[in-house]
């Protein structure tokens, strides 16, 4: 039997509703990134490792799913190349639960 445990590729989504305080060095979506990133990187001894490519909405309602960067997530999770995506909070990807289903 083997340790060796499957290399799953994390990404990272976040998102805001609002533009405001975007300008700012350190902001919401990097709050959000940062917590995201360290949960992935206490899950490495099961194989998790976060992918370059960021996934930010800054200034779209999690009300629908046309927001660009989760469009880019969509189709690379698609094409197999991300198998986890995590997020601060679930409402960060939508706030319609027939959309997260």
């Amino acid at each position: 039997m083997t340790n060796e445990r499957k290399r799953l590729r994390c990404a990272v989504y976040t998102r805001v509703s609002t533009d405001h305080g975007l300008e700012q060095e350190f902001n919401s979506l990097d709050a959000q990134r940062e917590a995201a990133k360290a949960y992935i990187k206490s899950q490495a001894h099961e194989g998790w490792s976060l992918v370059r490519e960021s996934f930010d909405d800054g200034g779209f309602s999690g009300g629908s799913l046309e927001r660009p960067a989760l469009q880019l997530l969509l189709a690379a999770i698609r094409a197999r190349h991300i198998d986890v995506v995590v997020v601060y909070k679930v409402d960060r990807l939508t706030r319609s639960l027939a959309d997260f289903a």
